[in-house]
């Protein structure tokens, strides 16, 4: 399997060639596929549809289900968040932001390290970033109305577009564009962290202060979120061929939800910035 930027596709099983599911709930590799028989020499079955090989339609499926529960939750909240501010309870907002935060971040964990292709779990994530999201974008856009809007759609067009660039074949995903991607991920992130650091002793570094400097640090990160699609796609795609179990595109919806939370954040982010000068 390629190297991914997403931590979740990483841990996708391989299936090509009678290759085991290694660590995935179930030893698929130990089970007889089609054509092969048990010790009786009776043929052996698949025993549910689960088991049959992801599709395409599998992963769209599964992706449009788990974004439409963030989007529903979301503007749920959003809303929610809206009426508490008019009744002064900016407490409870804050509340929700960080319950969905902390929520979305510890069921992401479980699901990357128990390696759990759950279709509830999943769900279950999807929630709580829409609780998340929903809540945080009800701030924005109470302060920069019709900014939540132009964030979802700015972030939908991102997706759509490297869709394109990668079934289109404009960008190859190479073994040098992978390492491109991962380094410059790691590298946005020790920068990120840096900044949380030093902005706890008051020293600001301008990456997130909404000058120039912070503008252009946005762009960079939604250009790296939008090139680790293509490098998502082509797990998934990886992952098509090689046979893996339908039930993984519940795995796969979900590592994608986690490069669609990220690319929104900063795209409102970015628009925040923009709205200032």
């Amino acid at each position: 399997m390629r190297t991914t930027s997403n931590p979740a596709f990483r841990n996708l099983p391989t299936g090509a060639a009678g290759a085991p599911y290694a660590g995935f709930d179930q030893p698929y590799g130990g089970q007889p596929g089609y054509g092969q028989t048990t010790a009786y020499g009776a043929p052996q079955t698949r025993t549910s549809a689960a088991d049959r090989p992801m599709t395409v339609d599998d992963v769209v499926m599964k992706t449009g289900a788990s974004l439409g529960v963030t989007l529903l939750v979301g503007v749920i909240t959003a809303i929610w968040a809206q009426t508490q501010v008019e009744a002064g309870a900016t407490g409870a907002i804050t509340g929700a932001m960080i319950g969905g935060m902390l929520v979305g971040l510890v069921l992401s964990l479980i699901i990357i390290f128990k390696q759990m292709a759950s279709g509830p779990m999943t769900l279950a994530y999807s929630a709580a970033e829409g609780v998340f999201l929903g809540a945080i974008s009800g701030i924005f856009e109470l302060v920069y109305p019709g900014i939540a809007l132009q964030a979802i759609l700015g972030t939908a067009a991102v997706f759509v577009v490297m869709l394109v660039v990668y079934k289109t074949g404009a960008v190859k995903v190479t073994p040098k564009l992978q390492k491109w991607v991962i380094g410059a991920l790691g590298g946005a992130a020790v920068l990120l962290l840096l900044n949380l650091v030093l902005s706890l002793f008051g020293i600001n570094t301008g990456l997130r202060d909404g000058g120039t400097l912070a503008i252009v640090f946005s762009l960079v990160l939604i250009g790296i979120a939008a090139f680790s699609f293509l490098l998502d796609f082509d797990m998934a795609d990886e992952a098509i061929r090689q046979g893996v179990p339908a039930k993984f595109a519940w795995y796969v919806a979900f590592g994608l939800m986690v490069t669609l939370v990220w690319l929104y954040l900063e795209v409102l982010r970015l628009l925040s910035y923009l709205q200032n000068d």
